[in-house]
């Protein structure tokens, strides 16, 4: 008789387990527990069911209990809650949520994979009927259900990270009139304040209705009210704020848990118990970049986990190098991905470090559907190694963070990012890719060779009438600027250096940056001593500069916005 394999949690991590023990050892009898009514289901995908994108709420539930029986033989008990582990005797005490009984079922290892849970703050009306979170399948017909059921037009999502901006995504894409409130100014934490700006466009563009810097405090009749009293129509809403590790088993079994709060495990998944394991969103990860502890919930490093753990049990070794958290996103027209520290965190963390923010075209000018990129590389000042990486645009972003996240992996250095041989087809890219061309611009702040000022940094530029170049075109130039830039083309500058000071600091912009970067560059060759390029240039300028300017009325520092 082989091994008896008990695993708590049924999804990403517990059927990966399940999956890999059965390839290890056919004579193991592997037995999976859920409390819920499906195993082995779609959780990132749970949003797209309210589009209709996942027209069919079964299409979310990859396998059955039947199917693992059959193809694995695997045991998947459904509707079957965990409700003690007895270490003592190496048992566990299950509620059958069907019949109300309890029973024992022993194991040789156990393993946890329980998951998250979603956070609920107390407040007025957080527990009435049209309040939901989303965790599972059945949550998201639920929602589904009654929305079209009661054919509601006004909802309010609670919270701006993956799941709010994805829910919020797709009730747009229904029809629906969406609200997202975020208590922070931004939305999607992994992305710095300034990329941020980009997807607060594209939000605010299709429809949505952002409030930032504001958190919910009451439910109401139709409503929902914010900290700074405004009140927002909401026939439903949908609760995004975030999730806690369900780690209620994990301490009463006197488990230990970390200063994350989420289950503390050794590097092979090992919990303070030598015959128990656990993985997923319920752990705690070490980070390899910040050099401690932290949670990561998502689907790929518990993948991995499983693996790992299941190999353990068999004796095969296991190289845990930590987590750097890489993730990306589709929002509406735009994709998104980002890997390792953001400026924001590196700085936290207190990592002295730079950026650089470039603009090139995702693929060759010429072809159908270029478009600019939005590419800010992070990099540890002075060693040149690499940190972090956040993509925004039409093109392929996630194979460039793909690449980062590979060069982190490896502790690649900005040296190794320019010299990177990657592929190149005028249809899919350049012959110089983005993040080559990104580790040469760093390369060339890195080295001194030129000074620049980040997009955040221009209001301030302008309202103090600093000397400005817009090195655009002049019909460029008159479909807006800087209100106070002088246009000097790159093609007339050097017949027009008597126009340039001397005497004061000077900072040059273009649409993305290269055409500025050029003359920035010919005119320290030329002996000017205080030149500097503006990261990001009159693109990146609007970008960083319309969401606040929508929201806040203020004064705008353009003429007119521009976004081609």
């Amino acid at each position: 008789m082989g091994k008896k394999i008990v695993i708590i949690g049924g999804v990403a991590g517990g059927a990966s387990v399940a999956a890999r023990v059965r390839r290890l050892d056919e004579r193991a009898e592997i037995i999976m527990f859920e409390k819920g009514p499906h195993v082995s289901f779609s959780n990132c995908s749970l949003p797209y069911h309210l589009s209709g994108i996942v027209e069919d709420s079964e299409q979310l539930v990859l396998m059955n209990p039947n199917i693992f029986k059959q193809r694995y033989n695997i045991e998947a008990r459904v509707n079957q809650e965990v409700i003690k582990i007895n270490r003592d005797r190496k048992t566990i005490t299950v509620k059958d949520l069907m019949t109300d009984k309890t029973y024992e079922a022993a194991y040789d290892k156990l393993v946890l994979s329980p998951g998250a849970k979603p956070i609920k703050p107390n407040l007025e009306g957080i527990d009435n009927d049209n309040v939901f979170t989303i965790r599972n399948v059945v949550d998201i017909e639920n929602v589904s259900n009654f929305i079209k059921q009661k054919d509601l037009k006004d909802i309010a999502v609670i919270g701006g990270g993956f799941i709010g901006v994805e829910v919020a995504e797709n009730l747009k894409l229904a029809g629906h009139n969406v609200s997202l409130v975020e208590f922070a100014n931004q939305l999607m934490a992994p992305y710095d304040y300034d990329m941020a700006q980009i997807l607060h466009k594209e939000m605010v563009d299709n429809g949505i209705e952002l409030i930032l810097d504001d958190g919910l405090t009451k439910i109401g009749d139709g409503y929902v009210e914010t900290s700074s009293e405004k009140r927002i129509k909401a026939d439903a809403v949908i609760l995004a704020i975030g999730v806690r590790p369900e780690t209620t088993l994990a301490e009463e079994s006197d488990l230990e848990t970390g200063n994350t709060g989420a289950i503390k495990v050794d590097h092979n998944y090992l919990t303070t118990d030598k015959n128990i394991y656990a993985v997923g969103d319920a752990i705690e990860v070490y980070h390899r970049l910040l050099h401690k502890p932290t949670r990561l919930a998502l689907a790929g490093p518990a993948q991995k986990q499983a693996r790992a753990a299941a190999d353990h049990m068999y004796g095969i070794p296991n190289r845990n190098q930590g987590v750097i958290g890489s993730s990306s996103i589709k929002l509406f027209d735009l994709n998104a991905a980002s890997t390792g520290l953001n400026a924001k965190t590196a700085e936290q963390a207190g990592i002295t470090h730079d950026t650089v923010y470039v603009i090139p075209g995702d693929k060759v000018g010429l072809m159908p559907n270029s478009n600019p990129m939005h590419f800010k590389l992070v990099y540890e000042y002075p060693t040149g190694r690499i940190l972090g990486a956040q993509a925004i645009g039409k093109g392929n972003v996630d194979k460039r963070i793909d690449v980062i996240a590979t060069m982190i992996t490896m502790n690649g250095t900005l040296e190794d990012l320019k010299d990177l041989e990657l592929t190149y087809s005028p249809m899919l890219g350049t012959a110089k890719d983005v993040v080559n061309h990104a580790a040469l611009v760093a390369l060339n702040q890195l080295e001194g060779r030129y000074q620049e000022v980040k997009v955040s940094e221009v209001r301030g530029l302008v309202e103090s009438n600093a000397f400005i170049i817009d090195a655009r075109e002049k019909g460029e130039f008159e479909s807006g600027h800087l209100k106070n830039a002088l246009n000097i083309p790159l093609s007339e500058f050097r017949e027009r250096l008597n126009e340039i000071p001397t005497d004061e600091p000077v900072y040059i912009h273009c649409r993305s940056g290269q055409r500025s970067y050029n003359m920035v560059i010919a005119l320290n060759n030329l002996g000017y001593t205080n030149i500097h390029n503006i990261s990001g240039s009159y693109l990146g300028i609007n970008l960083y500069e319309y969401f606040n300017d929508l929201v806040t009325g203020r004064e705008k520092i353009v003429t007119a916005y521009n976004f081609n």
